[in-house]
């Protein structure tokens, strides 16, 4: 019996693959003889390669893989796979995230400022308050050509501000480095295939959202020239917008009337505004993005009513449609920097003020007049401290106006054709820039 249970007590080492040990001899001064202890792992952990030679490739010396057991001693089914793992070649590149290539169709300028005028410089350094600047722009200090066709829109980068965007009906997007002492052009993006009515920088760095008339959204990493992501419409793009409040929400409006808000981060639609619009002219948030007002094409409907509307993001719903009941549309609308009031652009030759706050009245006493819309898209804008409002014109001039009376202040020619797009500066308070139906921009201080 003392044979039997020795013999069958003792451990296995079939699974480590291990070579069968002499069994127990049973004698009679013992009752019991122990199995014998199974092999420590611990003794096969010098074989194993250092931890910080894994990922390396290995040197040209290297002895190749184990297939065979070493003359002398066993090894194992396991030890064998290990070294064979450690030894086989290993390719470093497969072992870094994939490389992208840039796809800049033109980079022929910088985007730093480290060529900039001395004294643009320090004012970008400086940042001066809003409302320190009392002087009307009116000399011009830069003028920027490239683009062959009419220029939509303009518009100054918020956090890099020596940089301007600009997007026109030649299916480009150039991106300008305005007080550049040696070339201003820092890039021309060709990523649409038809006309580029709206493009706005993003509000957290070096990134574009334009849109055009091949029914897409496009967001652009400027300093590579690359596409980073598509967003794809199923009507014509006319105007975009970031929301004040999340600046991975933006609102587009296009050809067909709907109203849609999108999240960058996963491409998709978050919220769509439904009320059977024609083509959306123009959108434009609330200081707190929860509101926007939209402004709307209804020469084809013959109802008036629906050309301005101020819309609820949350509810999506409209709080009011009743806002503007005159024959002719707006191609532009923009709110006071620091008032609960908003402008609106007037193809009836005049910009209208309004209260921001229901039951959203118009001011039917007081008009911004002078200036000529006739039918182009004529944009309009308030200063950083919201004392002056300066529009283009279809004249070619840009016109200043005073914010509390209405009262006109000085008037600039600034191109031969319409000026479509006036923007000023976000830093630098008595900076505007303009572009024109010509394919010119003109910089102003």
């Amino acid at each position: 019996m003392d044979l039997l249970s020795a013999a069958y007590g003792a451990t296995s080492d079939e699974d480590d693959d291990e070579p069968p040990s002499s069994p127990p001899v049973a004698t009679a001064l013992t009752s019991f003889v122990p199995p014998p202890v199974k092999r420590p792992r611990w003794e096969y952990q010098p074989y194993l390669p250092p931890p910080s030679s894994f990922p390396q490739p290995p040197l040209p010396k290297a002895a190749p893989p184990l297939t065979s057991p070493a003359s002398g001693r066993y090894v194992s089914k396991r030890e064998r796979a290990l070294l064979a793992a450690s030894r086989a070649p290993v390719d470093a590149a497969s072992l870094l995230p994939p490389q992208t290539t840039a796809e800049v169709d033109s980079s022929v300028g910088s985007i730093a400022d480290s060529n900039l005028r001395a004294d643009i410089l320090h004012s970008l350094r400086c940042q001066p308050r809003p409302g320190s600047g009392k002087s009307l722009p009116s000399k011009l200090s830069v003028s920027l050509k490239g683009h062959t066709k009419a220029i939509n829109c303009i518009d100054w980068s918020p956090t890099h501000a020596h940089l301007l965007t600009s997007a026109g009906m030649d299916h480009t997007v150039h991106v300008w480095n305005v007080w550049d002492k040696g070339n201003t052009t820092a890039r021309v993006l060709k990523h649409h295939t038809a006309a580029v009515k709206d493009v706005r920088w993003s509000p957290r760095g070096l990134s574009l959202l334009s849109g055009g008339l091949d029914c897409s959204l496009q967001l652009i990493d400027v300093v590579e020239g690359k596409v980073i992501k598509v967003f794809k419409e199923d009507q014509a793009v006319e105007v975009i917008k970031f929301n004040p409040s999340n600046p991975n929400l933006f609102l587009s409006g296009g050809s067909k009337g709907s109203l849609r808000l999108w999240d960058i981060r996963s491409g998709l639609v978050t919220k769509e505004f439904h009320r059977s619009l024609g083509t959306i002219l123009d959108i434009e948030f609330s200081a707190d993005g929860r509101q926007f007002i939209s402004s709307t094409d209804t020469t084809r409907s013959n109802i008036s009513e629906n050309t301005i509307i101020v819309w609820d993001v949350l509810r999506q719903v409209p709080l009011s449609n009743q806002v503007y009941t005159e024959a002719f549309t707006c191609p532009c609308v923009r709110y006071h920097p620091h008032e609960a009031f908003f402008v609106a652009q007037s193809n009836g030759n005049y910009m209208a003020i309004f209260s921001a706050r229901p039951p959203f009245k118009l001011n039917k006493y007081m008009r911004f007049e002078g200036h000529g819309v006739w039918g182009f898209p004529i944009k309009c804008n308030f200063s950083l401290s919201g004392r002056e409002l300066a529009s283009g014109s279809s004249d070619g001039s840009i016109y200043f106006f005073y914010y509390k009376s209405a009262r006109p202040l000085r008037k600039i020619e600034a191109f031969k054709e319409a000026c479509t797009d006036v923007v000023y500066h976000p830093v630098i308070p008595n900076v505007i820039a303009s572009c024109s139906w010509i394919g010119e921009i003109s910089i102003f201080e």
